[in-house]
């Protein structure tokens, strides 16, 4: 930190007065290695684009559920608002943490899980893979985080801001998406200390098999990495198959859950994303650092939450009705949109990640920008969700389509996208 405060105070010369000042603060410089987030990117390639007013504006940028929140979940909330009068412990309620160990085991069909020290209350997934990166990264030691390419950007800001450098691991669309971690050179994972997965993935829905967690595992077994498994799409799937788990697989494997943690949450499973409320399990020793790193942040749950939490979490038929919704959106949505579009159903979750260059030879920026200003209907360019990295950006080309909203909604934002693809094309 002194040492980035007194390079910049060198270089004060080379600056106008007016921004000396802002030189001089005493930020963190790994701040600057951040990029700008996907939808700041999305707001600035929007900025001189007026939408065309005769449509409604229809968004499906943002993976934000829209589904109504199930109002027993809003009830138990409500019925116990005196808990805002007491401070939060950092570990949940053992009425919680207990909750979640049983849903663990009956969704998984993994062994009793301990509720004391194998899992953990955190406020929404993503705060928790961030602060992972904090709580177990040796900035000192050249540390690598492998990160999937694309990716939900807290990994590489998580990564960074721990001192660590990132190394993306690029999807292969031969493998529905998944990453393929044996392109990984043999000189990058003796550095690696944390690993990150995200199944079912953002934005690509691919959902890892038992195979690729055996390579993952035999790998973190050489090399003592942590593995974070990010599993916030886990319930929205389309078949009868559910995705597999990261406790699972280990478990599976017959394996302990050495260095392995999964990341869950209430948000797209029950439609609470204001509630931020979700867990982490796994390494027990992992756990009671981190429980130590989060009593210092300030990471407590809210005893209200809670209550909300344990009621979503010991219901499923509000599950099983949200994810017949995503079913029948999916359905009809992606038939029509591959007529124009390069676009096959995941494996999981609530993104379309569609190749744009089926009819036309527009590129993912050009197409977000004229399909909001022609159609106002908002989507992702997938380069804003990826990395150049080893000589590509495997988000070239693509687009992210978050399909949360309604039905009607949906097959509107999916009518207008077709009208557009084929008047490109004609053109």
């Amino acid at each position: 930190m002194r040492t980035g405060i007194i390079r910049r105070r060198r270089n004060l010369a080379s600056h106008p007065p007016e921004t000396r000042q802002h030189l001089l603060l005493p930020v963190n410089p790994l701040l600057e290695k951040l990029q700008a987030y996907p939808f700041e990117k999305l707001r600035r390639l929007f900025a001189d684009a007026t939408p065309e007013r005769s449509y409604r504006s229809i968004s499906l940028g943002i993976g934000e559920p829209k589904h109504p929140t199930p109002p027993f979940i809003q009830k138990a909330l409500a019925d116990h608002l005196s808990g805002l009068a007491s401070y939060p412990t950092t570990a949940g309620s053992d009425a919680l943490r207990a909750t979640i160990c049983g849903w663990l085991e009956q969704r998984y069909r993994l062994p009793r899980l301990d509720p004391g020290c194998e899992v953990l209350p955190i406020n929404g997934s993503r705060e928790a893979l961030f602060a992972i990166a904090q709580a177990v990264i040796d900035p000192y030691a050249e540390a690598v985080v492998v990160c999937p390419n694309p990716f939900y950007q807290i990994y590489e800001g998580a990564a960074l801001l721990a001192g660590a450098e990132p190394y993306f691991v690029n999807s292969d669309p031969a493998r529905n998406f998944a990453p393929d971690f044996s392109t990984v050179p043999a000189d990058i994972w003796p550095r690696v200390q944390l690993l990150f997965i995200c199944t079912p993935g953002n934005p690509t829905g691919a959902v890892l098999t038992l195979d690729d967690w055996k390579e993952l595992f035999a790998l973190s077994d050489k090399h003592g990495f942590v593995i974070a498994a990010d599993e916030c799409y886990s319930e929205i799937y389309f078949g009868s198959q559910r995705p597999l788990g990261a406790l699972e697989a280990a478990h599976k494997l017959g394996r302990k859950y050495d260095r392995l943690l999964a990341f869950s949450s209430l948000s797209k499973r029950s439609n609470v994303p204001g509630m931020r409320s979700g867990f982490v399990a796994g390494d027990a020793g992992i756990l009671q650092k981190f429980l130590l790193y989060r009593t210092y942040h300030g990471s407590a749950m809210s005893p209200s939450i809670q209550a909300a939490s344990i009621a979503a979490w010991k219901d499923e038929t509000h599950v099983e009705e949200n994810r017949a919704k995503y079913i029948a959106k999916f359905n009809q949505i992606t038939p029509m949109l591959a007529d124009v579009l390069d676009v096959s159903l995941p494996d999981a979750g609530f993104y379309l990640w569609a190749k744009v260059d089926k009819l036309t030879s527009i590129t993912d920026t050009e197409f977000a920008r004229r399909l909001y200003a022609e159609y106002n209907v908002t989507v992702l360019p997938g380069s804003y969700v990826a990395r150049e990295a080893h000589g590509i950006n495997p988000g070239a080309n693509r687009i992210r389509m978050a399909l949360v909203a309604e039905v009607d909604e949906c097959l509107e934002a999916a009518q207008r996208i077709v009208e557009f693809t084929r008047k490109l094309a004609s053109t």
